[in-house]
C-alpha cells in the first residue's frame, strides 16, 4: 500500500483529530458521488479510505510506523508471518457520507446525511455618497435549489424514484476480500440509494435548477469599500435537508471628489489664497452634513492640517462619526490685478529693510 501520511497529507506527527479531518475533507473531494463516472476519483476514494483505516487505528498506525507496509503483519494480509495483534474493525463512515456505512462491513440502509449549502458572495457599488449615508440596495444572486418541476426528486410529475436493486436503498455495496468484506459505493445509484427510471425533462434528472434571486440588502452609514454584509440564510440551499448557506455581499464605493477617506476621516483641501494665509480668515467649507465656517490661523503654512470634529463618516461600530480634516492649500494667482501687483510689491519694499532670518547653515 502506498504511505497513508503521503495519501492524507499529514505528517507523522499529526494527532487523531488531524488525521480525521484531512480524511474527511479529501474523502468528499474524491467521493463518487461527485464525480461521477471518474475512475480514478473512484480508485483515490479507496486510497483514502486504505489510509484512513490505517491511520485511525492505534495499533495498525503503530505496526506501521515501524515496519511500513511490507514489513512484519503487512496490512491486509493474514496467516503466518502476520502480527497477530491487527485487528480488522467495522469503521462507521456514516458520519462523513450519510447511508455509506463502514470501511468494513455493512450496515443496512441509512439516510444521507444533512449537508449545509454553500455560502456565496455578491458585489454591490455604491456611490461615496450613499456609502456615506446608507442605503438600502437589492442584489440579484444566482443560487442553485429545488427543481421546481419535480420539487427536488429528478423524477418527471407523475412518478417517483425507486428503491435501487442492486443495493437495496443502502447506496453500497460489498464485496469479500478474504477475511474482511470491503463496502463501496453503488455503481447502478452512485451512492443515493434510489435510481429514476423516467428523469424529469425540466432539470435532466439532477432535481436542481438555477434562478436568479434578489435580496433587498441594507448598507450600514459610513460603509466603505471592502465592507461585508452576511445574510444568514441566503446562500445555496442544504441537501438532504440540510440548512442554506450565507451570502457576503461586498461593498464597493466609489471615489468622491472632495474627500479622500482615511478610516472614519474625511480629508478635504481648502484653498485660501496668501493674504488669508499670512494674515488669517474664517472660510466657508463643505462637509457631508452641510457646509461650516473654518478658521485659518494667521501664518498658516501650505499642507497645515485642520480638524473639524464629528464631520466625518459613521463609524461602522456606531460609535460616533470620524472628524473632517481640512488641508490648507495656498494659491498663488498666475494673474495679478494693477492694485494686487502694487500691493505686493510695496509688501516686497519693506521686507527689504527688514533682517533677513538665516535660511541656510
Amino acid at each position: 500500500m502506498k504511505d497513508p501520511y503521503s495519501t492524507l497529507g499529514v505528517a507523522k506527527t499529526a494527532s487523531a483529530d488531524e488525521i480525521k479531518k484531512a480524511y474527511r475533507k479529501l474523502a468528499r473531494e474524491s467521493h463518487p458521488d461527485r464525480n461521477p463516472g471518474d475512475a480514478a476519483a473512484e480508485e483515490r476514494f479507496k486510497e483514502i479510505q486504505g489510509a484512513y483505516d490505517v491511520l485511525s487505528d492505534a495499533e495498525k498506525r503503530k505496526q506501521f510506523d515501524s515496519f511500513g507496509a511490507g514489513g512484519p503483519g503487512s496490512f491486509g494480509r493474514g496467516g503466518p508471518g502476520g502480527s497477530g495483534n491487527v485487528r480488522f474493525e467495522n469503521v462507521d463512515l456514516s458520519d462523513l457520507f450519510g447511508g455509506l456505512g463502514g470501511l468494513f462491513g455493512n450496515r443496512g440502509p441509512s439516510r444521507p446525511r444533512a449537508e449545509r449549502g454553500a455560502d456565496l458572495e455578491a458585489r454591490i457599488r455604491l456611490s461615496f455618497d450613499d456609502a456615506l449615508s446608507g442605503a438600502t440596495a437589492r442584489v440579484p444572486v444566482e443560487v442553485e435549489t429545488a427543481c421546481h418541476v419535480c420539487a427536488g426528486t429528478g423524477a418527471e410529475p407523475g412518478t417517483a424514484p425507486r428503491t435501487c436493486p442492486d443495493c437495496g436503498g443502502a447506496g453500497v455495496t460489498s464485496a469479500n476480500q478474504g477475511m474482511f468484506a470491503l463496502s463501496q459505493p453503488c455503481r447502478r445509484c452512485r451512492g443515493n440509494g434510489v435510481i429514476v427510471e423516467k428523469p424529469c425533462k425540466s432539470c435532466r434528472g439532477s432535481g436542481r435548477e438555477q434562478v436568479t434571486k434578489r435580496y433587498a440588502v441594507k448598507i450600514p452609514a459610513g460603509a466603505k469599500s471592502g465592507t461585508r454584509i452576511r445574510l444568514k440564510g441566503k446562500g445555496e440551499p442544504g441537501a438532504n435537508g440540510g440548512p442554506a448557506g450565507d451570502l457576503h455581499v461586498v461593498v464597493q464605493v466609489d471615489a468622491s471628489p472632495l474627500y479622500e477617506r482615511r478610516g472614519s476621516d474625511l480629508l478635504l483641501d481648502v484653498p485660501v489664497t496668501y493674504p488669508e494665509a499670512a494674515l488669517g480668515a474664517t472660510v466657508q467649507i463643505p462637509t457631508p452634513d452641510g457646509p461650516v465656517a473654518l478658521k485659518i490661523p494667521s501664518g498658516s503654512e501650505n499642507g497645515k492640517l485642520l480638524r473639524v470634529k464629528g464631520r466625518g463618516a459613521a463609524k461602522l461600530d456606531g460609535n460616533g462619526k470620524g472628524d473632517l480634516i481640512a488641508r490648507v492649500s495656498v494659491t498663488v494667482p498666475k494673474k495679478l490685478s494693477k492694485a494686487e501687483k502694487e500691493a505686493l510689491e510695496g509688501y516686497q519694499e519693506v521686507l527689504k529693510e527688514q533682517p533677513r532670518e538665516k535660511a541656510f547653515p
